[in-house]
């Protein structure tokens, strides 16, 4: 059994310090880099890209609405088109600091509130997929299972990745529930990694208490979670040792058919 932990890294910016990238790249395989417009700057973009390579973690960008202010989880109305062009810009952006390192951009991961909107929205999602093939280089889509966005990627060819949250709660129809909700984020280490377990083979418990199924290819656990850290060290651990493979998503999701 293969599965990959990503986690958004690069969301720091100017003189402010989010997240704990340092420590969670040590346990995870992939990762998803601010371009800028939510979070992330020039020289931490550089940084982070560089310390990913030092430790063998493919990169991928984590493109968002152009909402620094709002840390790209408002949703705003934009058109197929201008979702295109937004998203070629931050890929475009990012990839120049991967090739600056001779590294290869792996995928791309819509950030906060264009991939939630995206989840149902098919215009906003083709306009999402679109960006990411005139970005060229294979780059493989992730997005919720069942998503608009993962089906827009089938439909140009794309490889795609389907995505679980090790760190948030979640409705019976398998979309997250609104971090404005309590309890829609885990915090508890041992809690997350059972939480992962049971993703890495197809499972999670609702916010309801029902089980539902969900096929992940990769598993998030947020930076910005507090104790962040800690999480990402005891769920890889865990998974280790269950005897699970854990690694980056490129060594094992293709180019659709």
């Amino acid at each position: 059994m293969r599965i990959d932990l990503n986690s958004d890294m690069g969301e720091s910016f100017g003189a402010y310090l989010i997240g704990a990238d340092e420590e969670i790249l040590r346990w995870v395989t992939s990762a998803n880099v601010a371009c800028g417009w939510h979070g992330g700057d020039p020289q931490v973009m550089r940084q982070t890209v560089e310390r990913a390579k030092a430790l063998g973690v493919a990169v991928g960008a984590h493109p968002s609405y152009p909402d620094l202010l709002g840390f790209g989880r408002r949703a705003m109305q934009i058109t197929r088109q201008e979702a295109r062009d937004y998203v070629l810009y931050q890929i475009g952006a990012l990839r120049a600091f991967t090739e600056a390192a001779r590294l290869t951009l792996q995928h791309v991961k819509p950030h906060g509130a264009i991939y939630n909107v995206a989840v149902k929205d098919r215009e906003l999602s083709l306009g999402i997929a679109e960006g990411v093939k005139d970005a060229g280089g294979e780059l493989i889509l992730v997005g919720l299972p069942g998503s608009e966005i993962l089906k827009a990627g089938k439909e140009l060819g794309l490889g795609v990745a389907r995505e679980a949250f090790g760190d948030r709660a979640y409705n019976e129809d398998g979309t997250l529930v609104s971090r404005k909700i309590a309890g829609s984020l885990l915090t508890d280490p041992e809690l997350v990694a059972q939480r992962v377990l049971g993703l890495a083979q197809g499972k999670v418990t609702a916010i309801t208490g029902k089980e539902i199924r969900l096929q992940a290819d990769t598993i998030c656990l947020h930076g910005d979670t507090p104790g962040a850290a800690t999480i990402a060290k005891t769920v890889r651990k865990a998974l280790d040792g269950a005897g699970i493979q854990v690694c980056p998503m490129g060594t094992f999701v293709g180019r659709a058919a």
